[in-house]
């Protein structure tokens, strides 16, 4: 008789109330911001419910639909074309915010870099996997196995650095790297990589005027206040206005067009503020849930492809997640990534339910 599959129901609830706790933030963060620019005060939580309802019925569709079906070649290699297509696509379009990140779709808009983590991560699984088979050539074969790999990673991170997103194509490599180590990758390649990867990084920050005013404001954000540090400081006066319980919901200050970016990239901030270290710990503690049962599933998956899976939609969320809360603490200098779950934008929130469908999936099979 078969065995009763069941929803791994923390990882489900933890996720839920992300989006949940997302959509109370964005509609707090926003609402003066949507009235002054759209004529309406519920814009852009309309456009996040509208995004939730499209992501959760992609995750209960995910939840359903076996992940073992993904190790198929035809799927794997149709879904990193069409990535590629529309990576290279986005040059061919209009500028937005000076980038080339956004394909306009009438009133919405979809960002292919978001699409492009859930490629690679897709790709590495059933590549990994067909490598470590019996008969197979292993991980560590330069030829086989690494050098394709690293240059379908370099390609679409190149990509998205010349887009530029600098943040998205670092989180790729971490990604990347978290499942070839999984994956039984040898250390001294980890050592090659960290030395190739400094010259290019250094181009990337040094070279580039606005990366490098980043870094300064990061290091010295009181140097320049109004200027270049001006973001990083409304974001701390921001956190350390909560104080232990925060100054109520819809109460902040800062949103109200003094801290930029208060209702996509620095939504953490405004919670910290509005509900202060409850509110902050309570976000951190659903984070913390969320990695924990991705990596249950991880390691308790019945073959190589769910365990790569696993890990590399955990990594995808917990790394990005990290990222932004480093960014708003003023523990990294600032960098454009969303919060998952909780941060306005319909990318990134759809790409984060479709994979975590998925990975609930694998829980449902998990030994």
């Amino acid at each position: 008789m078969p065995r009763k599959l069941e929803t791994d129901r923390w990882l489900f609830l933890s996720t839920l109330a992300l989006c949940l706790v997302g959509a109370v933030m964005v509609f707090s963060a926003s609402a003066v911001t949507a009235r002054e620019q759209h004529g309406n005060g519920y814009y852009f939580l309309l456009r996040q419910l509208a995004w939730l309802t499209i992501g959760f019925a992609g995750m209960f569709a995910m939840i359903n639909f076996d992940y073992r079906r993904l190790r198929k070649q035809a799927l794997v290699f149709a879904s990193l074309a069409a990535v590629f297509l529309m990576l290279v696509g986005v040059f061919f379009l209009d500028k937005s915010h000076a980038t080339h990140r956004w394909i306009r779709l009438g009133p919405a808009s979809l960002q292919p870099s978001e699409l492009a983590k859930l490629a690679v991560i897709l790709f590495l699984a059933w590549f990994l996997e067909m490598r470590r088979r019996p008969g197979g050539s292993g991980v560590n074969d330069v030829y086989q196995t690494l050098l394709p790999a690293a240059g379908l990673v370099a390609l679409l991170s190149g990509l998205i650095l010349l887009e530029p997103d600098l943040g998205t194509t670092l989180e790729i490599f971490v990604i990347a790297l978290g499942m070839l180590y999984v994956a039984g990758l040898s250390e001294k390649y980890f050592l090659t990589a960290f030395v190739v990867s400094l010259p290019i990084i250094y181009l990337a920050i040094v070279r580039v005027s606005y990366r490098y005013d980043r870094v300064m404001a990061f290091l010295h954000p009181d140097m320049d206040p109004q200027g270049r540090g001006f973001q990083l400081m409304q974001s701390l006066i921001a956190v350390g206005s909560g104080g232990f319980s925060g100054v109520g919901l819809m109460e902040s200050k800062q949103k109200l067009f003094y801290l930029p970016e208060a209702h996509t990239d620095f939504i953490y901030a405004v919670l910290c503020e509005e509900l202060g270290f409850l509110g902050a710990a309570l976000v951190l503690g659903l984070f913390a849930v969320y990695t924990w049962r991705g990596l249950r599933a991880a390691f308790h998956a019945p073959d190589d492809l769910g365990r790569l899976l696993a890990l590399g939609i955990t990594l995808m969320v917990a790394s990005q997640a990290l990222i932004n809360l480093s960014v708003v603490l003023g523990m990294m200098p600032t960098k454009g990534i969303p919060l998952p779950f909780v941060s306005y934008g319909g990318s990134s929130l759809f790409v984060m339910l479709l994979a975590s469908g998925v990975l609930l999936n694998i829980s449902q099979q998990s030994t």
